[in-house]
């Protein structure tokens, strides 16, 4: 299996935007510090304070007071602030990406996407806010007039995945910033350089830095369990597995704080004989190779009926064995590392336990040796009911391929889950199009489309995977309460 390495010259870019960050040091840690590894390496690039809760209970109290004076300014200042923020990103995108591919494995294409991706809730919402709803009516009974307006909920407690690791802040800041709360945000410990760097570009481009308190910690529990503790918190945002979550929903109930959740997912990914060819391996591969398998809303399951089964599996293989495996800034790569060695030990289990009870392993299959978590994009056909892959959340790059004869079979499997995040279908015909969609028990539903997510859209889940939404008009009404005002009238001559 060949591996693309970096140019020399990638790599001093790399390397440089590493050391621009704020406060960069790279040194053996200490007992209060934390290594950030490159996972394409497994070397050391970054050294972090690994804070104390009473250090995130600091940061609370200077997040609360920043957040009461930014909660009075005008919705013209906080967009026009964020509309500053949005074209500094985008100015800084090179530098951006080369740390997020550096420290999550993402390939440099991809960590380009993710920037724009990214910035593009921040430019969302800097409109967005401008049309922050309210509404008046008349009392049933007469005599007043009932007023409503969105008020900003408070501080915000905002706790992001190492998957995504801008998109899934800049999609909680910003409605957070736009609704004129102020927040503590903890990024993932294995990815939070991409954090650090874009909260220093926002405060760059007019933010406060009050307003935005980064807490970077090892000991996420603690952390946790002490700003949920504190009643001057009244949001939290999480994304991350669904038992986390339950913990932290836990957490909040002691002082009833307003959450939003975007926990596990499983998504089935359907392919009707009628599907268009092309576009459903295409979309099979968008739905199952973005950010190497490593999303929530990555094909989990994938079914194929049995009319087009041989000829999709066919074309699907041919897609997949082309993927070129490489260090995530190496020119040409399309699949980076995956996260930590612990994954690359569960793919290699959940690829011989299928193969062992009956599946087809298509291609790859197989952790490369030496540095770097690395692993070969794989298919698996035929793929049994019993095998661990068909039942868990694979997050990385092995699809699993099953068959189906009929539609009820297909819907009464893939709503065989605790989980609900995402869908796919890929049909021809709108009426099966829009019935399996309807069908489906989940938030999202792509149809013939492998990359349902946009700004513009409510992002979120159902059943344990999760509850409340980001992006469009929904992700800013969470970082809102609703007031009404009950305004007496009486007869004048």
């Amino acid at each position: 299996m060949t591996l693309l390495t970096p140019s020399s010259e990638r790599i001093a870019a790399s390397d440089a935007a590493l050391a621009s960050l704020p406060g960069f040091a790279n040194h053996e840690p200490g007992s209060n510090e934390f290594a950030v590894l490159d996972p394409s390496t497994e070397q050391r690039i970054a050294t972090l304070p690994s804070y104390d809760p009473a250090h995130a209970i600091e940061q609370l109290g200077i997040a609360d007071e920043a957040g009461r004076a930014w909660a009075k300014t005008t919705p013209r200042h906080r967009s026009d602030t964020l509309h500053r923020v949005y074209e500094v990103l985008i100015a800084n995108r090179e530098r951006l990406a080369y740390v997020i591919s550096r420290e999550m494995g993402k390939t440099l294409a991809e960590a380009n996407g993710e920037v724009q991706y990214a910035s593009d809730y921040v430019r969302w919402y800097a409109d967005e806010l401008l049309r922050a709803g309210g509404n008046f009516r008349e009392n049933p009974a007469g005599g007043s007039t009932i007023l409503t307006r969105r008020a900003p909920v408070g501080l915000s407690v905002l706790i992001a995945p190492w998957n995504f690791p801008m998109a899934m802040i800049t999609r909680k800041i910003a409605p957070a910033l736009a609704a004129g709360c102020g927040a503590v945000i903890k990024p993932a410990s294995l990815t939070p350089l991409t954090t650090l760097l874009t909260v220093e570009l926002m405060a760059e481009a007019g933010v406060p830095r009050e307003l935005m308190r980064v807490v970077t910690t090892k000991d996420s529990g603690g952390f946790s369990e002490a700003v949920l503790g504190d009643p001057r918190v009244r949001k939290i945002s999480f994304t991350g597995s669904t038992g986390v979550g339950s913990t932290l929903m836990g957490l909040a109930a002691k002082h009833v704080v307003k959450s939003s959740m975007e926990l596990g997912g499983n998504a089935p990914l359907i392919v009707f004989d009628d599907a268009d060819l092309e576009r459903a391996v295409e979309g099979a591969y968008a739905a199952k190779l973005r950010n190497g398998g490593q999303s929530c809303i990555a094909a989990n399951r994938i079914y194929v009926q049995d009319g087009i089964a041989d000829a999709f599996v066919e074309a699907f293989t041919e897609r997949m064995a082309g993927v070129q495996l490489g260090h995530a800034i190496a020119e040409g790569a399309d699949l980076g590392p995956v996260v930590n060695r612990a994954a690359v030990e569960d793919f290699t289990r959940l690829v011989d336990d299928a193969v062992a009870r009956g599946a087809e392993l298509r291609t790859g299959g197989s952790a490369r040796e030496g540095a770097g978590y690395f692993f070969e994009a794989t298919v698996l056909d035929r793929v049994p009911k019993d095998s661990e892959i068909a039942n868990t959340e694979i997050f990385g790059p092995v699809a699993a391929i099953s068959r189906f004869g009929t539609q009820q079979e297909v819907l009464a499997a893939a709503n065989d889950t605790p989980f609900g995040l995402a869908g796919y279908v890929f049909t021809e015909n709108l009426d099966r199009a829009l019935n399996v969609a309807d069908a489906l028990e989940t938030g999202l539903v792509g149809i013939n489309n492998g990359v349902p997510s946009n700004p513009a859209a409510p992002f979120g889940g159902v059943k344990q995977s999760g509850l409340g939404r980001e992006g469009s008009g929904e992700g800013l009404e969470e970082y809102q309460e609703i007031r009404f005002y009950n305004i007496a009238r009486r007869e004048t001559a």
